[in-house]
């Protein structure tokens, strides 16, 4: 019996947030999308979030081809541990990444999502639905505040104020891939089975938007672009114009003050899928 929706059509876009190598990765296979947002840290060093993210983004990639339909948990935990093994990680001493999956298995869609890389889904009927980790943001809530109001106060990003930076990081390590903390891809495999995953029939599904926090921002806190509808409008004519439209709202805030946060541009990495024509979902999101 053939396939009564057709494969997706993938177009991606990225660019770094500073004059140095992007953190963020997008990975794709046959049927999958792997979009992965290295964390940033205070101290510099060679293996950083960009450098785990490379790495588990690759190994997910060969899983993910060998394997196609295998258990995305599975996957991700074995790609944790595959990397934890092979470069000798420690669990909280490790840099961190989020990761984001989207993979075609038969007629339907499987998703995952660990850490604040959201996937957002457009429907057939014109509706919105996000797939979310809100459990990062939950945590280290004085230290947040502390980190902001230095910023609101004296201007700046988040690296400007190193102490208060480097309070947030820790008060954050010592919760990650705990109970009661958040979960994220370090060095524990375990936190693969805490993912938030749900699967959707591909029928009902005109596009699928998976991105780093760097695009999601523009929605969640600069309302530039104002909705999910005109930020898929975007991406659908370009994931660039999408990417270009959340950078240049950063340039309205050059210091900071505005909206706080660490850097005054983030990397961006966002992946736009298509279960119809670009004119069906154009027509639903307009």
């Amino acid at each position: 019996m053939p396939d009564p929706v057709p494969r997706p059509e993938v177009v991606t876009a990225e660019r770094p947030g500073r004059n140095r190598p992007t953190e963020d990765r997008i990975f794709t296979t046959s049927n999958a999308v792997i979009v992965l947002d290295g964390a940033s840290q205070p101290e510099a060093g060679t293996r950083d979030g960009g450098w785990l993210a490379e790495q588990v983004g690759r190994r997910l990639r060969q899983f993910l081809t060998e394997q196609p339909e295998a258990d995305l948990a599975d996957a991700l935990a074995g790609a944790i541990r595959h990397v934890r093994d092979q470069h000798r990680l420690r669990p909280g001493a490790a840099p961190s990444t989020t990761v984001s999956i989207v993979r075609r298995r038969g007629n339907d869609l499987d998703l995952l999502v660990l850490g604040d890389s959201p996937i957002v889904l457009l429907t057939r009927t014109g509706e919105i639905r996000e797939i979310r980790d809100e459990r990062l943001a939950q945590v280290a809530l004085d230290q947040h505040a502390n980190l902001h109001e230095a910023i609101r106060q004296h201007g700046g990003f988040g690296f400007h104020h190193a102490a208060e930076w480097a309070a947030l990081v820790d008060a954050q390590r010592r919760v990650r891939n705990s109970p009661g903390g958040y979960w994220i891809v370090e060095a524990a495999p375990e936190a693969a089975r805490h993912a938030v995953r749900e699967t959707w029939p591909a029928s009902d599904l005109a596009a699928v938007l998976t991105m780093t926090d760097g695009v999601s921002d523009g929605v969640d806190k600069y309302r530039t672009p104002a909705t999910w509808q005109a930020a898929i409008t975007l991406a659908n004519q370009h994931p660039a114009r999408l990417v270009e439209t959340v950078h240049e709202a950063e340039e309205d805030d050059m210091d900071g003050r505005r909206w706080p946060r660490n850097k005054r541009h983030d990397d961006k990495a966002v992946a736009l899928l298509r279960l119809t024509t670009a004119a069906h979902i154009a027509e639903l999101t307009t």
